[in-house]
């Protein structure tokens, strides 16, 4: 496989987490190019991967990164797509180093475009996206056609915070289903969304709604060192 598409924080400030991002179908890591150097300029780390249902040494690629060192944390598994059910997979799978789970256009049921211009507008309302996918040599078209073998979605397994976001106009995973298959998890609903929620049109609000989650995901692991130094 290709090494990870990489943004990192901006020279002179402090790293504040990595994230690690699994394509969905007929993506590779580069698709996410705007999606990481928005996080990477407040200052979290992105990695992103390619799709595991076409190589599965994506899955090994990412397990590694967890547990890289070198990276700083809190490490978040982010899944777009079937990219999603991989990633739950892991946490599922209390993978070493995995702090919490972002999930992004949850695949429910088999879907099919018919042409290329109903699937890249399933796949996103911006129209710059549209444009970097058909433009994009290395991007699968007609990859949403097929629905590989995935692993079973268990939530009910995972001990990491969790959060879900779904476009409300996601003809590829309709949101009552998606709703259901996201369980009890935390999960916010994006108006006029389509399926690739992370490079849509409203990408801005994406980005927003995760560094917030990010955010208190690191207040929640400091409060208990600051609370012991209080005490001393």
């Amino acid at each position: 496989m290709s090494a990870p598409s990489s943004w990192d924080e901006p020279e002179g400030f402090a790293a504040r987490g990595t994230l690690i991002v699994l394509a969905g179908r007929g993506e590779h890591g580069g698709v996410y190019e705007r999606f990481g150097r928005r996080l990477a300029f407040d200052a979290y780390r992105v990695r992103a991967l390619g799709d595991a249902s076409a190589d599965p040494s994506v899955l090994d690629e990412a397990a590694k990164l967890l547990a890289d060192e070198s990276l700083p944390g809190p490490k978040v598994l982010v899944g777009s797509d079937t990219g999603a059910r991989y990633a739950a997979h892991l946490a599922a799978e209390h993978t070493a180093g995995l702090d919490a789970l972002i999930l992004a256009g949850l695949p429910t049921a088999p879907w099919a475009s018919g042409s290329w211009q109903s699937e890249v507008e399933a796949r996103t309302a911006c129209p710059t996206h549209q444009g970097r996918l058909t433009k994009d040599p290395e991007f699968r078209r007609g990859a949403l056609d097929v629905t590989p073998d995935l692993p079973e979605l268990r939530l009910d397994l995972v001990r990491v915070p969790v959060l879900a976001l779904h476009g409300k106009d996601d003809v590829v995973s309709p949101v009552d289903e998606a709703l259901h298959a996201y369980g009890g998890v935390r999960t916010v609903l994006f108006n006029g969304g389509r399926h690739d929620v992370l490079n849509d049109a409203l990408h801005r609000t994406a980005a927003a709604t995760i560094v917030l989650f990010l955010e208190r995901l690191r207040l929640s692991a400091e409060l208990p060192a600051i609370a012991e130094g209080d005490l001393a």
